[in-house]
């Protein structure tokens, strides 16, 4: 089962928190297709907020498809974002390279921002670049200079 984690002082409205944390579950396989939510109650007792948040998020994992309220039993997941199971190998490298960040004297901020920036180097499209520059050079191409 998922336990929610809120950090108060992170500036992510709480429910998305929610939305988050159970979205990176479904993508580690912590959590499975049947598997059930902790209730509302739950939530409420573990992290001190609304019970109305925690509805909304869940509302919000619904509407997207990703679980199911079942009246009197709970809330259940229906499908998960597949991706890399939370035994990968690849989880315990980056384990590795974030004990090393960690010990070079990097803070949390930094050690995110640097692997954000990895991210966009690998993940973003290069065409993505390519139909900007044309639109911008035609929208010029008629105006004197």
């Amino acid at each position: 089962m998922v336990e929610y984690r809120i950090d108060r002082r992170s500036g992510v409205a709480t429910y998305l928190q929610i939305v988050q944390q159970t979205r990176q579950a479904l993508r580690l396989g912590l959590l499975e297709p049947g598997d059930k939510l902790p209730t509302a109650r739950e939530v409420v007792e573990a992290t001190a907020i609304n019970p109305n948040t925690v509805l909304k998020a869940y509302r919000e994992l619904e509407r997207e498809g990703l679980v199911e309220a079942r009246r009197g039993l709970g809330t259940f997941v229906r499908r998960t974002l597949g991706g890399s199971p939370a035994d990968s190998p690849l989880r315990g490298e980056l384990a590795e390279w974030a004990a090393r960040a960690r010990a070079a004297g990097l803070e949390r901020d930094d050690v995110a921002a640097l692997f954000h920036a990895v991210l966009e180097e690998h993940f973003t499209d290069p065409e993505e670049h390519l139909t900007e520059e044309p639109a911008r050079e035609r929208a010029t191409e008629g105006d004197p200079a």
